[in-house]
């Protein structure tokens, strides 16, 4: 089983002058030797550098105390999470299932050697606590697959300890460019590596920024180019099982799915409806367990606000016993789904579309003219889905109406945020308009559900001889707080209808 570590550092260029004395700078009370490290790492990646274009580092290492192989994946600038996995000639499965939806089915090659020698340095405080690590790195680096240069270059690495205060990097940071110290052009040693061994005629000057959108179609284009690339983000994140990955992820397709839905006069709705549909069938498998972990949420927060008097019975021991019951086995049957050829086969239909979106006339007009009339267009059929259910009696009926609205509200939204880079302050008021009546909606169907599920709680327990008065008592809440949903919606609705 491959472990995970949080690493935030920052990288320097290094001169002659080496490193500057760091004593007393952010409580660091003294700069302790550790010595000579001889590092020899062989980075891989596909032949086209796919791990590389998505700030991915693949690497197999010795020397050090973590030997092994290594898997880097951003999280913020500066902060990356270094998965390991034990020393072996070949890269590990659970490694390379995490690159999986980049690599596909490309070889991964080793790419570059970099062999370093590492003078580390520990910073500790008063107390003998490590603060941070620092290092001066002389690194030599050999190309392994697209040409046979060599590049040298010295390097300062500061690594914030486990623990640590992050304000310590920046009081750090400022104390070595106070001495002429300046960051690394590039974001790690590979990149710098790959950048400067390329044969001539392949380096990169310097990259030219995107071109701003200009017609529907670039901006509609863009917006789909983001939710692709967040899908292909989040993969290995819902593979290590990390909190919210898996919502996120499903966020994501449904994005997809209601921008296709929402401008169909930009995209072709006969090449994008089939890729609707998969991404549809994804959200599926990506939400078997969301529904129960929302309504186990709340739920559990709702028994610890009971006074004590009101609770009766094991209700805390059915709760987790009944959220259990279906959880086992998901994270294995979920990489089952992102190690399948649908899945697969799913992210090269998203990468074709990109390449050659399926355009339609109106794709090459103002964004002005077709963007806003297409929100219009959406911002109208969710006034319809509302109206139609505050037309009716409160009930089952009515709950349902709501909550094919608030899936219309999720819509609504998400072609206005498809629309801020065009329309822009009207856009941004409509987004956070209509995000203020899904949230009102996403807690009236919150209330749906639990209710139904304190329903099956009560019959299981009765039927175990239990008492069943809390569970009584909180449906009796969620009632109360639909019924407050309810009132509340016509005036907040009226605010964001006046928007159209």
């Amino acid at each position: 089983m491959a472990d995970t570590k949080r690493e935030i550092e920052r990288k320097y260029a290094s001169d002659d002058s080496g490193l500057p004395d760091l004593t007393g700078v952010a409580g660091v009370v003294a700069v302790v030797d550790k010595g000579v490290v001889l590092l020899d790492a062989t980075y891989y990646d596909t032949a086209d550098g796919r791990l590389g274009a998505a700030s991915l580092t693949l690497r197999r290492r010795t020397g050090g105390t973590d030997a092994g192989w290594h898997l880097k994946v951003p999280v913020a600038p500066g902060v990356r999470d270094e998965i390991h996995a034990p020393l072996s000639d070949t890269v590990p499965d659970e490694l390379a299932g995490l690159v999986r939806s980049r690599v596909r089915d490309a070889e991964l090659l080793p790419v570059m050697r970099l062999r370093s020698e590492r003078d580390l340095r520990h910073l500790v405080d008063a107390d003998g606590t490590l603060l941070a690590e620092v290092s001066v790195d002389l690194v030599l680096a050999e190309r392994l697959t697209g040409g046979d240069g060599v590049a040298q270059w010295t390097e300062i690495e500061v690594e914030l300890a486990d623990g640590a205060d992050p304000a310590v990097l920046d009081t750090l940071d400022t104390r070595l460019r106070k001495a002429g110290v300046r960051p690394a052009a590039s974001e790690s040693k590979v990149a710098r590596a790959l950048a400067e061994t390329a044969p001539k005629k392949k380096r990169a000057g310097k990259q030219k920024p995107a071109p701003e959108p200009v017609t529907a179609g670039d901006h509609v284009l863009a917006y789909v180019r983001e939710q692709r690339e967040a899908l292909l983000a989040l993969d290995p994140a819902v593979r290590r099982d990390v909190p919210d990955a898996v919502h996120r992820m499903r966020v994501a397709t449904r994005r997809l799915r209601s921008t296709f839905r929402s401008y169909p006069e930009v995209l072709d709705r006969a090449a994008t409806d089939p890729l609707a549909d998969e991404l549809k069938w994804l959200a599926g498998e990506l939400g078997v367990d969301r529904d129960r972990e929302v309504v186990t949420e709340r739920l559990v927060a709702s028994v610890e606000e009971l006074p004590g008097e009101l609770l009766a019975g094991p209700v805390g021991t059915r709760l987790r016993t009944w959220s259990q019951a279906r959880h086992g086995g998901s994270r294995e049957r979920l990489t089952d789904v992102l190690d399948g050829a649908r899945y697969l086969e799913l992210l090269v239909a998203l990468d074709g579309l990109v390449a050659e979106p399926p355009f339609r006339k109106a794709a090459g007009g103002k964004p002005g003219k077709v963007i806003s009339r297409a929100v219009r267009k959406e911002l109208g059929k969710l006034d319809a889905r509302v109206q139609e259910a505050l037309e009716l009696a409160p009930g089952g009926e009515r709950d349902v109406a709501l909550h094919e609205a608030r899936k219309k509200a999720k819509r609504v939204r998400y072609a206005a945020e498809a629309a801020v880079a065009a329309l822009d302050g009207p856009a941004k008021t409509l987004v956070k308009s209509v995000k203020s009546v899904q949230s009102l909606l996403g807690e009236h169907q919150d209330s749906v559900m639990i209710r139904a599920a304190l329903c099956e709680l009560a019959e299981q327990a009765h039927a175990d001889g239990e008492n069943t008065f809390t569970y009584g008592v909180l449906y009796g809440r969620e009632e109360q707080r639909a019924a407050r949903v309810e009132t509340e919606l016509p005036g907040v609705w009226a605010g964001v209808r006046g928007l159209g």
